[in-house]
């Protein structure tokens, strides 16, 4: 029975319980701008990640993927799921878990939760996008779309971009309620509104997040006027979309991958050679952000397992010294490696 007593047997494991507890000892905020940091730091070595789009297994009611990456040291995947009809039977419309393994040995150094740590990285990396593109001196941010994701992008702007005011909307009264009253207590100004062209007045940066699986108009050509940041983030997998492509016309489009991009966001609209810009090569200088105060930008948001990469990260190191995991019996590892078979006698 000496596998028992092998320290390589053994994974951390970060449970939704140990997560909570994770992100409440480090601050909701801080976490995600640190963690937009943490995003921004690997897509300045965009170039060492092995790149592929997600493998989604599509039904006519959601999507199941798997977003695996590497950067040569260390290995890691989410495993996620996208339900938009879950929300009325009682269940999250996203689940996810992830796992980070060393490359040498192909062992798990980790394995979390990430139905919450998605959140907080699609947050992330909008509040980090936002901070490259979004006019300067934003203060006021539209967000359409109340479900369980608005929070989360509310607060990151507001911890990475300054945001000071949201104009929330969403076809559920009591989704606009929850989100409003969570926002509130965390110290944000909320303006409850009742269409979305209410919602975008005034607002320099209008962040889309809608669930439906199907092509959809949540921003027509009239609504959007000159200098916003527009951030989409509904639009994510073939057939669904948010925004008029008239918008998407007058803007100058980022993306993550675009081989990705072009087949699950709102881009897929336009032709296959549509010219975008890739957003690492604006995190290192090597394009230009935004131009000019009249310009709009757009960051047709569909995630990126690089993301995902940056987060486990993050969380392998902050949990380190900490009681916010537990140590998973994970991983055959007899004594005598030949030897599997010996430990079931």
């Amino acid at each position: 029975m000496d596998f028992k007593f092998s320290p390589l047997a053994y994974v951390p494991f970060v449970s939704v319980e140990n997560m909570i507890k994770l992100v409440n000892s480090i601050g909701v905020e801080v976490f995600m701008s640190e963690l937009a940091d943490a995003i921004e730091a690997d897509f300045k070595r965009w170039e060492l990640f092995d790149k592929t789009p997600r493998v989604a297994s599509h039904s006519d009611v959601g999507v199941i993927e798997l977003m695996p990456t590497s950067d040569g040291d260390m290995y890691g995947f989410k495993y996620v799921n996208g339900h938009p009809k879950n929300t009325k039977e009682g269940l999250q419309t996203v689940t996810a878990f992830g796992l980070l393994a060393e490359v040498d040995s192909g062992y798990p150094k980790l394995l979390t939760e990430m139905t919450l740590l998605t959140a907080l990285r699609t947050a992330a990396m909008s509040a980090l996008v936002g901070r490259h593109l979004a006019p300067k001196g934003s203060t006021t941010m539209a967000m359409i779309g109340n479900g369980a994701q608005s929070e989360f992008q509310c607060l990151a702007f507001k911890a990475v971009c300054g945001i000071e005011t949201v104009r929330l909307y969403d076809i559920d009264p009591a989704a606009t309620a929850k989100c409003a009253e969570n926002l509130e207590k965390a110290g944000v100004n909320v303006v409850s509104c009742k269409t979305a062209e209410e919602a975008i007045e005034g607002a320099q940066i209008i962040t889309t997040c809608t669930a439906d699986k199907q092509y959809a108009t949540i921003l027509t050509d009239n609504m959007v006027g000159d200098g916003v940041h527009i951030n989409a983030i509904g639009g994510d997998c073939p057939g669904k979309t948010e925004v008029a492509e008239a918008v998407l016309r007058r803007s100058e489009i980022f993306v993550e991958y675009p081989p990705q991009t072009r087949v699950e966001g709102d881009i897929q609209q336009l032709p296959e050679d549509y010219p975008v810009t890739e957003l690492w090569r604006v995190m290192r200088g090597e394009a230009e952000g935004r131009t000019h105060a009249r310009q709009i930008t757009f960051f047709d948001s569909v995630g990126f397992a690089v993301e995902d990469f940056s987060a486990l990260k993050y969380v392998r190191a902050k949990i380190e010294g900490t009681d916010f995991f537990e140590h998973l019996d994970m991983l055959a590892d007899p004594k005598d490696p030949r030897n599997l078979y010996g430990m079931l006698s």
